[in-house]
């Protein structure tokens, strides 16, 4: 078996790896490190995110760095200011017994200025995100025209985020000779376009297959329609009480309206995306770093970079397009040889997907079913009890003890403890409750000729289901919630059953209403034998059918 020893290394860095203790090297470290050491070669290393890769070109890059001269000698690129720093935070850790080494990192929504000071001061190595860096070489900030060593790391996610030219015009900059090491996932032709116009006869060194998943990362999903997706979200979070992990979003203001949604049921989470400062976004990975956030939500460009240790679940909350997107967010688990689960949300429609991405990375993706409420409520019993067990005794509560125990005094133990339980799930009662008595009033046979048929102009597209839609539809009738059933949602338009003696009510109740700067129109439908569409509302729906077939 390989050591860190056997491939080379000088006696400061073991003694760094020690400290951290690093034991065994990585299959990318034994492979990458003593090629790198002993031959001057242009690299291409294809590996999956999580595999080491930083030590597998930071360890050599650090031996190989002439600590005698302050010049520039070594320029790693990354795609993102979360792994810029993370890079460079690791190597200055593995240089903490090598004197004289500066490493500096440059990157967008920091300080311009700064940068260029400690560039000035003389650092031996640069770690940079492509378009800070294009700008100080503009700016004649850093010259790179002398380096020896030139690292593309997560190449193919540097591209993906539009920095080809970038990346281009910074190689430009660069001597001819120098050696050039490029780490990617995968091999798109921007890539390989790269490989060729700036490397010369590069050495290839593949870890694993490449579009495929980690035999440690146990994959399934759950099929929601577009309004459960944060129901299901919640269900799957109270089922694993120890989760800490990274939900995926594919917009910003997706990742702000989970995240505020999580915090007001009372999780630890924290949003992440483009549009926090340098300082939030600091801020919001370091307290994921040390566990005070639960749960990270996430767009995937914000994600990138992004390495922490010990992550249980990924969470796609929304499937994103690409396949090796799929991967690089499921690659974040499921490391150090532990298990990890990667969990995927989807409507009916997107199954194809999933089967595709079964295909494409030789992985079973299960389909699970959503818990029943009275598993769920279980689960927060147990959960509830296991925390009240645990709870730490707080000694400044000791004075009020006695008259606190004269309180409870004629209650018996069973009756308290049965009062305390009520207080604390009441809501959650509530809702099975409802949820059980709505669904037998929404799907009950009834007397078509003791009832109206009604249509409105609010469906899916609106956010509701037939759930949301009848709690809107109480909210401005004021009546019994059996009274109104048969609630049939639509994407553009819906429909809605009511006991006879509240129809003129509903007509009333819906004048004038604007939703949104959109008027809400309610109407009475036409009837046939059954409940029917009125002839203009039958071509809609036929309109509707027509188009997804």
């Amino acid at each position: 078996m390989a050591t860190f020893k056997s491939l080379g290394l000088n006696s400061q860095l073991l003694h760094s790896i020690e400290k951290l203790g690093f034991e065994t090297p990585t299959e990318v470290q034994v492979k990458v490190i003593p090629l790198l050491l002993d031959s001057s070669t242009d690299l291409i290393a294809l590996a999956q995110t999580g595999t080491g890769k930083t030590a597998a070109f930071g360890f050599p890059l650090l031996q190989l760095i002439n600590t005698k001269s302050k010049n520039t000698q070594g320029l790693i690129l990354s795609p993102t200011r979360e792994l810029c720093l993370q890079i460079t935070n690791d190597l200055s850790v593995y240089a903490q017994n090598q004197k004289n080494i500066n490493i500096v990192a440059i990157y967008g929504g920091a300080n311009i200025s700064e940068q260029a000071k400690k560039i000035k001061r003389g650092s031996q190595i640069i770690v940079a995100t492509p378009g800070r860096l294009k700008d100080m070489i503009k700016r004649k900030f850093v010259n790179i025209s002398n380096i020896k060593y030139c690292v593309l790391d997560e190449a193919d996610e540097m591209l993906n985020m539009g920095f080809y030219e970038d990346i281009k015009d910074i190689l430009k900059s660069t001597p001819r000779e120098k050696n050039s090491w490029l780490f990617s996932a995968t091999m798109p032709s921007e890539v390989g376009f790269i490989a060729k116009k700036f490397m010369s006869s590069p050495k290839e060194v593949t870890i694993g297959k490449i579009n495929t998943s980690s035999k440690n990362i146990v994959h399934q999903y759950y099929v929601v329609s577009r309004n459960e997706r944060y129901s299901a979200l919640r269900t799957v979070i109270s089922l694993n009480k120890d989760i800490f992990g990274c939900v995926f979003c594919r917009t910003k203001i997706d990742t702000q309206k989970v995240s505020e949604k999580l915090i007001n049921d009372g999780y630890k989470a924290a949003a992440i995306h483009g549009d926090l400062s340098q300082n939030q976004r600091d801020s919001v990975m370091q307290s994921f770093r040390k566990k005070k956030i639960q749960l990270l939500i996430a767009t995937d460009v914000a994600a990138r970079g992004i390495d922490v240790d010990d992550i249980t679940h990924i969470i796609n909350y929304r499937l994103p397009d690409e396949i090796e997107t799929y991967t690089h967010r499921s690659g974040r688990t499921g490391r150090a040889g532990k298990q990890g689960i990667s969990i995927i949300f989807a409507t009916k429609s997107e199954e194809k997907k999933i089967r595709l991405i079964e295909k494409k990375l030789n992985i079973n993706v299960p389909r699970q079913e959503m818990p029943s409420y009275e598993v769920i409520l279980n689960n927060k019993i147990d959960t509830w009890i296991d925390e009240i067990i645990k709870t730490s005794i707080n000694s400044n509560l000791k004075r009020y003890l006695p008259g606190v125990i004269k309180s409870f005094k004629n209650i018996d133990k069973e009756l308290l403890i049965e009062l305390m339980l009520s207080k604390e799930f009441k809501k959650y009662d509530l809702d099975l409750h409802v949820k059980n008595s709505d669904d037998q009033a929404n799907n009950k046979k009834i007397n078509t000729n003791n009832n109206d048929r009604f249509f409105i102009n609010i469906g899916a597209r609106d956010q509701y289901d037939w759930h949301t839609l009848k709690d809107f539809l109480l909210s401005y009738l004021k009546i019994e919630k059996n009274d109104i059933f048969q609630v049939e949602v639509m994407k553009n338009f819906s429909f809605f059953s009511i006991k006879k003696i509240h129809t003129a009510l509903v007509l009333k109740s819906f004048e004038n209403l604007l939703m949104n700067n959109r008027k809400v129109s309610v109407e009475l439908t036409k009837k046939s034998k059954s409940f029917s569409f009125t002839s203009s509302q039958k071509k809609k729906k036929n309109i509707k059918k027509r188009r997804f077939k």
